[in-house]
């Protein structure tokens, strides 16, 4: 309701009227006077009501603290006392929640998650494990008419692989791996020409890295632009589409368990190859000409992100760890195949992962896997999937790195259903505190009666 708000201003539509840019985004018209919503939004709006929101409740915040992840979580029994930070600051509770995308705190206090996918035979599963020859969506290389060679020279394998394609095997079909769905940058784009920044040149900026999509362009294809979803004041959010766009394929395997130097490497070359492709494709005298000159209408938004040269700050961490707790959410509860116990909250996205490799197929072609997408009803999320095991933290909510498999979280995964379970966790951390109890005795009725006259929908 506060961004439909920011938007009755005419003086926040200063690169677009109003009426030019419709509805978009706005909920029903049955859904009006104080609960009128709106979903599209620029980054700084959103940015706005979070600060505005921590302000009106003041809220202390503390930027750039950096948990110890070595020492800095002490623990009496299965109970966390406090933590510390690299700066030296610790910080006594008698409840903790990890709202993190990575689920540090988690790992630190020693509750065991998962990083990758499991088999299909772990939970009964149709959609986990590696998924060779499931092609979805049209981010892979089936889209394209003809097969596509990953060899410097097209069919020598003596030549050498393209960058960005693995030499290694993808694995069998349904088996488990350690891999890791794409991340990206959902950075925001302007083809206002008063408030466009060229895409620039990164240091380091090696064109071979995007020999790969110049053959995707030979074969014809041309849906670069197609998820370049319109916002407010003729501005995008801009996400990944096809089968060699924005997200950086095998990449970022590391990242969940890895160190604070090693993940900030990570997010570099991520957004090194990231600025490099929209540089690639609006300059390299290469690209197909009617996609270089649509790519030159477009640039960065000068009045986003404006202490980060324009770029957005948080990487997309599609998935990271993920919480073996208490109750497991997987695929059968999504598809309804098997009940959820005790709902604090809903999701609705499809069952969804993005490509977790890039590889050769047994023909001697290029092929992308992982990519899923797969329709379901809107379900419920258990209480159990942010708790740990007992044993292992009583007073912890993980409302992040929720317990799911790997293709329950694909569909969980989304801010909305974030923000729900924050809200959540947060109500049973509260009710733990006034009772004196551990997380997993948190009573769930009265959890959901106070859940219900705070708004959430729980079926």
């Amino acid at each position: 309701h506060r961004i439909w708000l920011e938007y009755q201003h005419d003086d926040n539509w200063r690169w677009q009227a109003k009426h030019e840019y419709g509805n978009k985004g706005q909920g029903t018209p049955a859904i009006d006077g104080e609960n009128r919503t709106m979903w599209i939004f620029e980054p700084h709006v959103a940015e706005k009501v979070f600060e505005d929101y921590v302000r009106e409740f003041q809220i202390p915040v503390y930027s750039n603290e950096w948990l110890d992840r070595q020492h800095g979580v002490t623990k009496d029994g299965a109970r966390i006392v406090s933590v510390t930070m690299l700066s030296g600051k610790t910080f006594v509770g008698k409840m903790f929640i990890d709202a993190t995308y990575e689920g540090d705190l988690m790992a630190a206090a020693g509750v065991n998650y998962y990083v990758g996918r499991e088999a299909n035979s772990m939970y009964g599963e149709q959609w986990n494990g590696v998924q060779t020859g499931v092609l979805h969506h049209r981010h892979h290389f089936g889209v394209l008419k003809t097969p596509v060679s990953p060899y410097v020279v097209p069919g020598d394998p003596a030549s050498g692989v393209l960058p960005r394609i693995s030499t290694e095997p993808p694995g069998e079909y349904g088996t488990a791996d350690k891999r890791i769905q794409a991340y990206c940058y959902r950075y925001c784009a302007t083809d206002h020409p008063d408030n466009r920044l060229p895409f620039p040149r990164p240091a380091g900026y090696d064109s071979t890295q995007y020999e790969l999509l110049l053959r995707v362009y030979q074969h014809g294809w041309r849906e670069t632009f197609d998820k370049f979803d319109p916002i407010p004041n003729r501005k995008t959010d801009t996400n990944n589409h096809g089968p060699f766009s924005t997200d950086n394929i095998g990449m970022n395997y590391d990242y969940p368990e890895a160190s604070y130097e090693r993940r900030q490497e990570i997010l570099d070359e991520h957004r090194r190859y990231q600025q490099g492709w929209l540089y690639f494709v609006a300059n390299d005298p290469r690209v197909p000409r009617d996609v270089q000159e649509k790519m030159q209408r477009w640039g960065l938004a000068k009045d986003e992100f404006v202490d980060n040269d324009n770029w957005p700050h948080q990487i997309y961490v599609r998935e990271a760890r993920r919480m073996i707790g208490s109750f497991v959410m997987t695929e059968k509860q999504l598809t309804k195949k098997e009940p959820t116990p005790d709902s604090v909250g809903m999701g609705s996205y499809t069952i969804d992962s993005h490509n977790v490799q890039r590889y050769i197929t047994p023909a001697g072609y290029v092929q992308n896997e992982g990519d899923i997408g797969v329709g379901i009803k809107p379900y419920t999320i258990a209480y159990g999937a942010l708790v740990p095991q007992r044993e292992q933290c009583e007073n912890l909510l993980v409302s992040v790195c929720v317990s799911a498999s790997h293709i329950a979280f694909g569909s969980i995964r989304m801010e909305p259903v974030f923000m729900i379970l924050g809200q959540s966790a947060a109500t049973a951390a509260s009710m733990a505190i006034d009772d004196n109890a551990a997380v997993q005795d948190v009573a769930y009725e009265q959890l959901k009666v106070r859940l219900l006259q705070d708004g959430q929908v729980l079926e």
